[in-house]
């Protein structure tokens, strides 16, 4: 039987592939022996055509690998024949990681090859499903993990299976990283902020999501924070001033103040990065999200049962701590300092430093002056220790002693001199010189220099010392007296007026008073009348009187060889050594009378 030929209609000559078919199984349905042969070569070209076209090239398919050979893995995706796909696809670090019976996903990437089979892809697959994975994760802000590969500029390569991405150095850790090779061959998360399909680009922020995370716990950590609670945290970082402990997902800052009740110079004496510690919260502004940690809180204040331990009077050792320019602190205990001022240090008051008596980390032994709890404070006293070298001053020196010794400081009322270490005494301006008017001690004396003085009077209790400068010489008084005698005459020159008389240097520094009767033989009603300023004449002692230190002078009785009457004591109108007349008129009444008889 002839198979009878149509003229086929419009649609079907649209649908020229399903006229095909119809035709070839129609064909089928009749008696072989009445068919072409030449049909049966037409229906298997048809099915191998119909099965090919249901596989497109780019195609993603499922397939099951049935066998490995030198040519590559066959997989089985369900065509009539198996694909290949090169062994290099299965491979890593020099083996393959796929055995017969594995089901995995290619990409069809050519139906037809030169050797007959169809040619697939497990990388293309792979390179697929990671940039619908990277979408997908850049559209709902969900996290990827990836490989860090190597450090390239501005930053790291990451492969994100075999996608590669960039990692900018700015968005790797929240706080920045000076050494970007330690993250080399590590797994990390991060989050996808930019991609572009098209151009092959992916850039990654860890930054991103270790924020959001540390916000995360950052609220629920502040939820379950409160003051006064025992919490553990981990070091994050030291710094000169305290710690910050990563509470969990918050830091709290640990101040060097609240780690010891002792001094602690700097932080990392007592702790290091990684440490976990238990704090105590002692403040939280949850606004700011500042909390404030303490560790010395954890254990006792040694302060508060100080004064059970420490008495007043007592002496104790401890370790100096630190020397500031007022004095030294020492460690009596850890915890608890106290202080030795710098007048407290040696009975001597030439010390210009404490650290030219101690030194830090030395042992000393030091006596307790006075505690305070509240203000924690303990004084100290170090000379106490030692003799008080102005107790057995009075078996070391004596008044009227000459002693040596080097001149420590000037004022503006004399100059301190120190005989011995420790011991200084005071020359006051008055007593530097016999003759010359001193009105400051810088005018014969200088800092450093070594005189020779002598001890006018010892003061124990009150830790007073006078010296004389000027008595370790003969006074111009006692000269004069030593070489004069009343009746003498001896050259003077007037020095000033006084309304009963003038006043004559006889010697330097010495004065001695001519009364107005005694300037003439007329009677005299003012001394400016006979006699001038600065004029120099001859008197003669009328008398000496060496208790009071007083001369008395007469310039008319110079003129006559007369004899000295030795007559009743005048007044005195100066002090100091340089004597002065009162009123002779009943001396000089007395004299007259003498006369006339």
């Amino acid at each position: 039987m002839a198979i009878e030929e149509r003229k086929p209609s419009e649609n079907e000559t649209n649908d020229q592939p399903a006229a095909q078919e119809t035709e070839a199984r129609a064909a089928h349905g009749e008696d072989e022996g009445l068919r072409p042969s030449g049909e049966e070569d037409f229906a298997a070209i048809l099915n191998q055509f119909e099965e090919q076209s249901s596989f497109q090239e780019g195609q993603i398919v499922q397939g099951k690998v049935v066998g490995i050979g030198e040519r590559g893995v066959l997989i089985d995706f369900g065509f009539k024949s198996e694909g290949i796909v090169p062994q290099e696809e299965f491979t890593e670090n020099g083996e393959l990681v796929v055995k017969p019976g594995d089901e995995v996903e290619v990409v069809v990437k050519s139906m037809d090859s030169p050797e007959g089979v169809p040619v697939l892809s497990r990388a293309d697959a792979l390179r697929r499903r990671a940039w619908d994975e990277l979408e997908k994760a850049h559209r709902e802000g969900t996290p990827v993990r990836g490989r860090v590969i190597e450090r390239v500029k501005g930053g790291l390569r990451v492969d994100v299976g075999p996608v590669e991405t960039f990692l900018p150095g700015s968005q790797v850790d929240i706080r920045p990283l000076r050494n970007l090779d330690a993250l080399r061959g590590q797994e990390i998360e991060a989050k996808v902020i930019k991609l572009n399909r098209k151009r092959a680009n992916v850039v990654l922020s860890r930054k991103a999501l270790l924020e959001e995370r540390n916000e995360k716990r950052k609220r629920e950590t502040l939820q379950h924070l409160d003051e006064g609670i025992i919490v553990e945290g981990q070091v994050k970082s030291l710094t000169d001033y305290g710690a910050f402990i990563d509470l969990g997902g918050i830091d709290g800052l640990l101040h060097v103040t609240d780690m010891s009740w002792g001094r602690l110079q700097n932080p990392n004496e007592m702790f290091k990065v990684g440490d976990v510690v238990q704090v105590k919260v002692l403040k939280i502004d949850r606004e700011k999200e500042r909390i404030s940690l303490g560790y010395k809180q954890l254990i006792p204040d040694p302060w508060e049962t100080v004064e059970e331990r420490y008495h007043v009077g007592s002496r104790v050792k401890g370790r100096v701590a630190s020397i500031a320019d007022y004095g030294a602190f020492v460690e009596l205990e850890p915890g608890v300092e106290g202080l030795i001022h710098v007048t407290e240090m040696t009975w001597s008051k030439r010390i210009k430093h404490p650290s030219k008596i101690v030194s830090i980390g030395d042992e000393v032994e030091v006596e307790v002056l006075d505690i305070d709890p509240q203000a924690r404070r303990i004084r100290l006293g170090l000379k106490q220790t030692q003799p008080n070298p102005w107790d057995t001053l009075p078996e070391r020196y004596s008044v009227g002693q000459r002693v040596r010794g080097r001149v420590r400081n000037l004022t503006e009322f004399g100059a301190f001199v120190e005989i011995e270490d420790g011991i200084d005494g005071l020359v006051h301006v008055s007593d530097i010189s016999w003759t010359k008017r001193i009105k400051h001690p810088a005018e014969v004396l200088k800092k450093g220099q070594e005189v020779e003085a002598v001890i006018t009077q010892i003061d124990t209790q009150n830790r007073r010392l006078s010296l004389s400068i000027k008595d370790t010489e003969p006074s111009a008084w006692d000269r004069f007296v030593a070489e004069h005698k009343p009746g003498d005459i001896v050259r003077g020159r007037v020095t000033r007026f006084a309304s009963f008389g003038v006043f004559v240097e006889v010697a330097e520094g010495l004065e001695g008073l001519c009364h107005i009767s005694e300037l003439s033989e007329e009677r005299v009603r003012r001394p400016e009348d006979v006699v001038q300023i600065g004029q120099e004449m001859d008197f003669r002692i009328l008398r000496i009187e060496p208790e009071n230190k007083k001369i008395a002078l007469s310039a008319r009785a110079a003129k006559h060889d007369e004899p000295t009457i030795d007559t009743r004591s005048y007044s005195t109108e100066v002090g100091a050594g340089i004597a002065s007349l009162g009123e002779l008129a009943e001396f000089n009444l007395n004299t007259n009378e003498d006369r006339e008889r």
